[in-house]
């Protein structure tokens, strides 16, 4: 009985597996310029650390809901890769250009003027004096950062993960060496130690790098020559000639259809925990430091089942355009059962070795001591959020955005940051002690993402269900 359960959980995994290993990987390589970063800068100064956690808050926010709605082109190409439509499936690549430029214009002026996010945190001069600085670097990287989640998105719909994969570990590779010597300095080669500053800049360099390698990839690699995204003689491998398509309306109408509530539900979730920490910066430096410690290594966790959901969605998506609806409701809740069991497993993992794993970031016990106890619901916390990162990757997979989006903001904003809010700074007069600061934000940052998950896990249900009622007739006719 148990073996006919487990079995065809086992036979999805294995499909999963090779799709979500490359993306994981990927994007804690992704992850660890932000990690590199907050190593180097915690043992550079405290107030370098408070103008990362600060400005790297503030990019977030602006780069991954703008990246959000860019990647509304995965599950638009993965539908049309189910289907064997290759060649529309290779101008959506030229329609998810005019999207991301339009959008880097947007985020980069954002990130200019940056007096917003700055107000909010009530940054001391020094502090923010830093965080300009750094931000107008990353408004540099921004538009490379953009234009290369399309080729991130295209690659993860038809089932090529490991040439991203590659590309980020070489920009890691870029990244590291320019992190470390700007951030001290190199006196022997005249280099000046620019704090968390040195940090933007080596970013930039790292980001644009990665997206010249991606095209010189794109034109050359003869398994995107299937998809015509490169007119005949015109690729970059003859003579660096693309030409861009022009905008196509009713493509660019479905493209942010999709996108736009895709980028905000994104958004909504990022800022939830962004400003999290923007308010937090008003309890001190110590607070928002140990905080953005806390937060790195759940982030860090967090790569894995949105590697699962992302690898599940993939597949659903290209069943979907196979007009396959049995193999996608399976591999749905299948995606969903193995993102659950891996989030208990790496968050009792990190419960247990949460004190000297946190010594590994930092030898400031002030520090230490302000993120250990934020870590106390770090089971709860890192299960509920893969139930719902997974839910809403597959719920995208079905081109269902809209009201993932409605549940997010219900729930993270409303539960998890107003709820936080209230606790921390104690607005009722009778929060517990306990609760009080920033245990006070975890504690509603748990309770908003167990209030997602359960939503948006309800929500699949219910599709998955329709879906099925619908195949119904349509298999008894065939059965006729």
């Amino acid at each position: 009985m148990i073996s006919r359960l487990i079995s065809p959980v086992i036979a999805s995994a294995r499909r999963i597996a090779p799709l979500a290993w490359p993306v994981f990987v990927g994007q804690v390589s992704v992850l660890a310029f932000g990690t590199i970063d907050t190593v180097l800068v915690a043992r550079h100064a405290a107030v370098d650390l408070a103008a990362l956690a600060v400005g790297g808050a503030a990019y977030i926010t602006i780069f991954i809901g703008l990246m959000g709605v860019v990647l509304a082109i995965s599950p638009i190409v993965g539908q049309l890769y189910g289907a064997g439509k290759l060649h529309e499936a290779g101008r959506q690549v030229h329609q998810g250009v005019w999207v991301a430029l339009a959008l880097a214009l947007l985020g980069c002026s954002l990130l200019a003027f940056p007096a917003p996010f700055l107000a909010l945190a009530q940054a001391t001069p020094e502090v923010e004096t830093r965080v300009r600085g750094y931000l107008l670097a990353l408004a540099v990287s921004l538009p490379a950062a953009l234009l290369f989640t399309i080729y991130r998105g295209f690659n993860t719909a038809v089932s090529r993960p490991k040439m991203v994969m590659l590309l980020q570990l070489g920009s890691l590779g870029v990244k590291i060496p320019l992190s470390v010597a700007l951030v001290a300095g190199v006196p022997s080669l005249g280099i000046p130690a620019l704090g968390v500053v040195g940090c933007g800049i080596a970013t930039a360099v790292a980001l644009w790098s990665q997206l010249l390698a991606a095209l010189v990839v794109l034109a050359r690699d003869p398994f995107y020559r299937r998809f015509q995204i490169f007119e005949s003689g015109a690729g970059l491998g003859r003579g660096w000639g693309w030409r861009l398509d022009r905008p196509d309306f009713a493509a660019l109408r479905a493209y942010l259809k999709l996108g736009v509530p895709m980028g905000a539900s994104i958004l909504v979730e990022v800022t939830a925990f962004a400003f999290i920490a923007l308010f937090i910066a008003r309890l001190g430096m110590t607070a928002v430091a140990g905080h953005h410690l806390a937060m790195n290594l759940l982030t860090i966790m967090f790569m894995m089942p949105l590697a699962i959901g992302n690898a599940t969605a993939t597949l659903v998506a290209q069943r979907v355009g196979a007009h396959d609806p049995a193999d996608a409701r399976r591999l749905a809740w299948h995606g969903l059962w193995l993102g659950v069991g891996v989030a208990t497993l790496m968050g009792t993992a990190l419960f247990l070795g949460r004190a000297p794993v946190l010594g590994l970031y930092t030898q400031d016990t002030a520090v230490r001591a302000a993120a250990l106890p934020l870590l106390t619901w770090v089971v709860l916390f890192h299960i509920a959020d893969a139930v719902q990162v997974v839910a809403a990757f597959v719920l995208r997979a079905y081109k269902i955005a809209t009201l993932p989006m409605l549940i997010y903001v219900a729930a993270l904003w409303g539960v998890g940051l107003g709820g936080g809010y209230v606790l921390a700074f104690n607005l009722t007069g009778s929060v517990p002690a306990a609760l009080q600061g920033a245990p006070g934000f975890w504690f509603a940052a748990t309770a908003g993402l167990v209030v997602a998950g359960l939503a948006l896990a309800a929500l699949l249900a219910k599709v998955l269900r329709a879906q099925e009622v619908a195949a119904r007739p349509a298999f008894s006719a065939a059965a006729g």
